[in-house]
């Protein structure tokens, strides 16, 4: 399994519902990255994307505690051994948990790449991204300096050690 994400210097993610920032080149290689796969969200992250709908061309799986919440074009589960159950039916490196906060959280012992966006700058966010721990993970790869103005950025690429023994 993959997760995707964004993050200031600070691992923050977001700030009241939104995302700190919006790099046009982070959104283009998500997509490429997500299409035609599984993304995995909580249902704020849902609400949060476009028109609160589902991503096009993907199987989206929604995790809520909220046993009335309806979204089509979605697949919603409502707890992670559900979760885990449906993420069956899929090639795991074809699944990219993409949020919030107490989704990376949950699932971040069943990763095993971490793709993250790493921003130069610390914004004001209210949620965060969970430490990555040297000891669990390294750092396979780190793109060349980024820009979107003034803004500095790298796409980095961590790996969780020991995953094949």
């Amino acid at each position: 399994m993959n997760m995707v994400v964004a993050a200031d210097e600070n691992l923050g993610i977001g700030y009241q519902g939104k995302l700190l920032v919006s790099i046009p080149l982070d959104h283009q290689r998500f997509r490429k990255q997500t299409i035609n796969k599984v993304v995995v969200m909580g249902r704020k992250t849902l609400e949060s994307l476009p028109q609160g709908q589902p991503l096009g061309q993907r199987v989206n799986v929604v995790l809520t505690t909220d046993r009335n919440y309806r979204c089509r074009n979605a697949v919603v589960v409502h707890s992670m051994e559900e979760a885990l159950e449906e993420l069956k039916k899929y090639s795991s490196e074809d699944i990219y948990i993409i949020g919030g906060e107490s989704i990376y959280r949950q699932f971040m012992p069943y990763v095993d790449t971490i793709y993250m966006t790493k921003i130069d700058y610390a914004y004001l966010a209210d949620v965060h991204f969970p430490e990555i721990d040297p000891k669990e993970w390294e750092e396979a790869e780190v793109s060349d300096e980024q820009t979107y103005f003034d803004l500095i950025y790298y796409f980095c690429k961590y790996v969780k050690k020991n995953r094949n023994e």
